[in-house]
């Protein structure tokens, strides 16, 4: 039986794991056991990216509604690691989603590899994909399904390269293209659409 309560309690704020992931590259580490050539780059693009979408992101006024109308509090929980491209570009909305709540929301950051039990009662097709948001109430129970590992339109584009490219890292690259272009905002749709399912 998962311990949410103890889980999040044990998770780190969104600007501790931005400094965890920056001192661990400055070692030549990242999140994990794996600190490959191949790693290390996934995490330096990712500092740069979570840097951009940090600094371009503005939340939409339907999001900013669907926030205002939440009346009770709530726990984000995302499962995390810093070598994911997708979580460096939706971890940074996710926080200016709780930023912007006046406290309705607090975020914690878990590491993937750390937490696998949690992990794996989130898989997505069988896989341990992240990040996951997950909602916990103020008892810090889960209440919602979980939100992740990317938007559900990405999700099927993303599955349909796959099977037209071998080359992973040409798919990588269709990926944070299409990221680039939707500026955040097919995250910030569904995530709209989350924060309407809450009281």
């Amino acid at each position: 039986m998962l311990n949410y309560s103890n889980i999040f309690d044990n998770g780190t704020n969104y600007s501790s794991y931005r400094e965890l992931i920056n001192s661990l590259f400055l070692e030549n580490k990242t999140t994990g056991d794996d600190h490959s050539l191949g790693m290390l780059h996934y995490t330096k693009m990712n500092i740069q990216r979570m840097n951009r979408v940090e600094k371009t992101t503005v939340l939409n006024p339907d999001l900013l509604e669907a926030i205002l109308n939440v009346k009770s509090s709530y726990n984000f929980l995302v499962i995390s690691e810093g070598w994911c491209g997708d979580a460096a570009q939706i971890l940074p909305v996710i926080e200016k989603i709780a930023a912007a709540s006046n406290g309705k929301f607090s975020l914690k950051i878990v590491l993937r590899d750390e937490n696998l039990e949690l992990m794996d009662n989130y898989l997505t097709n069988g896989g341990r994909a992240i990040p996951v948001l997950l909602v916990l109430d103020e008892n810090k129970n889960p209440v919602l399904p979980k939100w992740g590992p990317r938007p559900q339109i990405l999700q099927n584009l993303l599955k349909q390269w796959k099977q037209e490219i071998e080359d992973t890292g040409l798919v990588a690259e269709q990926l944070h293209g299409w990221y680039a272009k939707d500026k955040t905002q097919a995250t910030q749709a569904e995530l709209t659409e989350l924060l309407k399912q809450l009281n």
